[in-house]
């Protein structure tokens, strides 16, 4: 005599949870891996993308591009019944999305994107000093380091690091920081919501996020625009003209005007430091705030505790500083 048992849905879930990992191990990650190793000779042109996924990008042994690509599969319910996707893991792993063209070499470019569903490839590169890199993830950080460049590197959503540089720099992402250090070029650099900090920047830099601070050190000429709808701006070391914007911030600028500054916030204190022998044409007002300045104002117009206008030591290049609610400083 047979007896079959049924058990109410919520008991089996019971009973599958107190089971232990052994029992969902049988829906859990698949996971995979590849590597390869290319041969070049010179400088490397190299591309790389993934939907999900982080990207690493380091210097190695010249002549040589080595690829370490872990493949992972989501861990939700969806993933779990997807069946086939351990098959889908093993045609990635056997044939492996790397393409080489002489010293031109493109990785994680897949024409299918149902062999990617539910899937993140993370990579992690070692290329030659000598690298031109394009990289992309649609979610995942990215870190980029001691490469010649140019550099442009860009993630829906997650933290970029791009350091050691030789060339221009470009870095956008929709969501995270954006850390940049020792960058011998112009930079770029932007997010939709996160802090920037860009240190060593060896050339101008145009730096927007829609809400996080703002901090830059300049070690050679350029220009310099940065935009934040909420944070504060440090600015160090600028040798050239200088536009800042934010909705709700201090602004603390330092250096040399070697062309027009103007300076806007609409609620913070604004500080401007200057060499002592600067010349320069000031313009300055605040509609909430006293305006105080250790440099000699030959005044236009009427003196108000608000607003002044004035030349300094003959005139020069303009600073226009201006702040809604909040004190002026220069220095």
């Amino acid at each position: 005599m047979k007896i079959r048992v049924r058990w109410p849905a919520t008991l089996l879930a019971v009973a599958l949870f107190a089971a232990g990992p052994a029992v969902w191990a049988l829906d859990s990650k698949v996971a995979g891996h590849f590597d390869r190793t290319l041969q070049v000779s010179g400088a490397v042109d190299l591309d790389v993308e993934t939907g999900s996924g982080s990207i690493t990008v380091r210097p190695g042994s010249a002549g040589t591009v080595q690829i370490h690509a872990t493949i992972s599969v989501n861990d939700s319910w969806h993933s779990r019944n997807d069946k086939d996707v351990e098959e889908r893991v093993h045609e990635l792993e056997t044939n492996p999305p790397v393409e080489q063209n002489g010293n031109t070499i493109r990785v994680g470019h897949v024409d299918n994107h149902d062999l990617t569903h539910n899937i993140s490839i993370r990579y992690e590169i070692s290329v030659p000093a000598e690298t031109k890199l394009r990289s992309q993830t649609g979610s995942g950080s990215q870190t980029v380091e001691g490469i010649s460049g140019p550099v442009e590197a860009s993630t829906g959503s997650g933290g970029l690091r791009v350091t050691r540089i030789g060339g221009e720099v470009r870095a956008r992402t929709g969501s995270g920081g954006i850390e940049l250090d020792s960058v011998k070029g112009n930079a770029r650099a932007s997010t939709g919501s996160g802090n920037i900090r860009a240190m060593g920047i060896a050339g101008g830099l145009v730096a927007s996020t829609g809400s996080g601070d703002v901090k830059l050190e300049q070690t050679a000429a350029g220009d310099v625009e940065v935009e934040t709808g909420s944070g504060e701006v440090e600015l160090n070391g600028i040798k050239g003209a200088a536009r800042v914007n934010t909705g709700s911030g201090s602004i603390h600028a330092q250096g040399e005007p070697t062309g027009e500054w103007k300076l806007r916030t609409g609620s913070g204190d604004l500080r401007v430091r200057v060499p002592e022998q600067a010349a320069f044409d000031l313009e300055a007002h605040t509609s909430s705030g006293h305006i105080e300045s250790s440099h000699p104002i030959t005044v236009q117009g009427t003196i108000s505790p608000r607003e002044l206008r004035g030349k300094v030591r003959g005139g020069g290049v303009l600073l226009s500083l201006q702040t809604s609610s909040g004190s002026i400083e220069i220095e």
